[in-house]
């Protein structure tokens, strides 16, 4: 694994959930968590054209249009470090109903929640 992607990877989705993914490695993920790692984030993270931020606006409108609600709450906490803010996550869970309907809204916003109940102490953003 780079240590540039492994880096990027830890500073936005946190050391702890790095560590619990990476400690669920087994034979049929050790290719797999060393790959996600170099293409996501060593390859397209670390490209320096957009912004960390505006990478987490993506990724939160795609993982929602997807209705992949664990990377929505993983990617939050990610958009949250990389400085988004909670009323700027509003306006995007508008955005997201509109787009891919109110039923993701509805999911994403539930994830949102959830992920602002975790931080509320601010230790889940300082992992």
């Amino acid at each position: 694994m780079t240590s540039d992607g492994m880096a990027v990877r830890r500073e936005v989705l946190g050391a702890a959930y790095v560590d619990r993914a990476v400690s669920r490695t087994d034979p049929v993920s050790a290719e797999f968590q060393p790959y996600v790692t170099e293409a996501c984030w060593g390859e397209i993270w670390t490209d320096d054209r957009l912004p960390r931020r505006e990478r987490s606006l993506l990724v939160l409108g795609m993982t929602a249009a997807l209705g992949r609600m664990a990377e929505f709450e993983a990617h939050t906490l990610g958009a949250l470090r990389n400085g988004v803010t909670v009323d700027e996550l509003i306006a995007v869970l508008k955005q997201i109903a509109v787009y891919c309907g109110v039923p993701a809204g509805v999911a994403a916003s539930a994830a949102l929640r959830a992920v602002l109940e975790r931080t509320a102490n601010g230790t889940e953003l300082g992992d």
